[in-house]
């Protein structure tokens, strides 16, 4: 490639990195970029958009890279076959600053690896998480008492969908939120794509919202809590309460890229109420649907207690609201294929997932499809080392950000 051509190149690739960047994607590009000037735009173009960027210098000698070459193309440059290649025909600027250095002749592949991993935890790109997730249940030390104060709350009858999303939300597949959005974390999913959080952003592109109509807006504005009761039954407290218009237009447009109401979810949404209320929530016992599958409902918590149980060294999940099909099956089982014989773990733990939430009435009824699930795993289609258990959100249909 010609000067002009890397040049070109480099610009090209920072500018769909920052498109991936801007959705709240971590995303990592290798390049050989020789040219100073060229790695000083590709941070311009981040930057001017308070986009973060770091600059890795994966270093080698031009001795290393050519004893790693498997195609052969530093010979062709030696002999005037291709030219100017970087090293040989062409000079190579090396960073002067860069944000990482990582030696690849002193450190190997798993150690390269581990720093650059290390060096994205330490600027807080990857999120941080603990032996356990954060649910928001009530300590039962102090059941009985939030119990009593929620009586005296003015109180929000919530639909099962609301129910669903409380679920989501107590159990913690919804860490780090703390409960239904504020404004302003609901602004920062519908517009970026993430929330803020501990000085920094995680990817969030699903509001999770709680709709309620103008009477109950009027009724509960001035309260320093609300209870959230389902069929008449509290279950959970939601602690100083925000409420803020339910901009459904444009919520439906930036979520699905429609309005049409021919879209479920969309419909539902402009059904719903004209206010969001957000707040903190405080779940006062684990919910059940007694449907008798209340069994495969298992938190994050206790998912990876029983992946720790058997052994599990990876754990690789697969999400589905439909039947397994031949296709799933493929999948799933060449994963495992890939995971031992190629990557070297040995045992990993299929996540079987089906979405346990609402679906649209024509969909196949969730509890056909455990028995079906179930039914599978009996015949041996998928590895016995697999944990079945139920996702309990409602289901998005798609849609440009899901």
């Amino acid at each position: 490639f010609s000067k002009e051509d890397r040049e070109e190149n480099v610009r090209r690739a920072a500018e769909v990195a920052k498109l991936f960047s801007d959705c709240g994607v971590i995303t990592i590009c290798s390049f050989v970029s020789p040219f100073e000037a060229d790695r000083k735009l590709a941070r311009l173009i981040h930057e001017d958009f308070d986009l973060r960027f770091f600059e890795v210098f994966v270093q080698a000698s031009v001795e290393t890279c050519e004893a790693r070459d498997v195609k052969g193309l530093y010979e062709k440059a030696r002999k005037g076959i291709i030219e100017s290649f970087t090293g040989i025909g062409q000079s190579y600027e090396a960073p002067k600053n860069p944000d990482l250095v990582v030696n690849t002749e002193v450190h190997d592949l798993q150690a390269s690896t581990t720093m650059l991993i290390d060096f994205l935890t330490v600027q807080r790109v990857l999120p941080e998480f603990g032996e356990t997730i954060e649910e928001l249940f009530v300590d039962e030390k102090v059941i009985e008492k939030a119990r009593k104060e929620a009586e005296d709350f003015p109180s929000v009858e919530i639909t099962d969908i609301d129910l669903q999303w409380v679920q989501v939300l107590a159990e913690g597949w919804a860490a780090p939120l703390k409960g239904f959005m504020r404004e302003d974390q609901y602004l920062q999913c519908q517009h970026f794509n993430v929330i803020q959080h501990d000085g920094g952003v995680i990817n969030q592109s699903i509001p999770i919202v709680l709709p309620v109509n103008a009477a109950q807006k009027g009724r509960c504005a001035d309260a320093s809590a609300l209870a959230l009761k389902y069929k008449d039954r509290a279950v959970a407290i939601l602690r100083r309460p925000e409420f803020f218009a339910h901009r459904k237009e444009e919520r439906c447009s930036r979520q699905f890229g429609t309005n049409d109401a021919g879209h479920p979810y969309v419909r539902m949404i402009h059904e719903s109420g004209d206010w969001l209320v957000g707040g903190d929530l405080e779940v006062l016992e684990r919910i059940r649907w007694d449907d008798g599958l209340d069994r495969y409902r298992l938190t994050p918590n206790e998912i990876r207690r029983k992946s720790r149980e058997m052994g599990a060294d990876a754990v690789f999940a697969f999400q589905l609201r439909n039947p397994i099909h031949n296709g799933h099956a493929l999948l799933i089982q060449d994963t495992r294929r890939y995971l031992l014989e190629e990557r070297g773990f040995r045992k990993p733990v299929l996540l079987l997932h089906p979405l346990g939430g609402w679906t649209k009435d024509d969909d196949v009824p969730l509890q056909v499809r455990i028995n079906q699930h179930q039914s599978v795993l009996e015949e041996g289609v998928l590895h016995k080392d697999t944990i079945l258990a139920i996702f309990p959100s409602p289901m998005l249909y798609a849609g440009p950000t899901e």
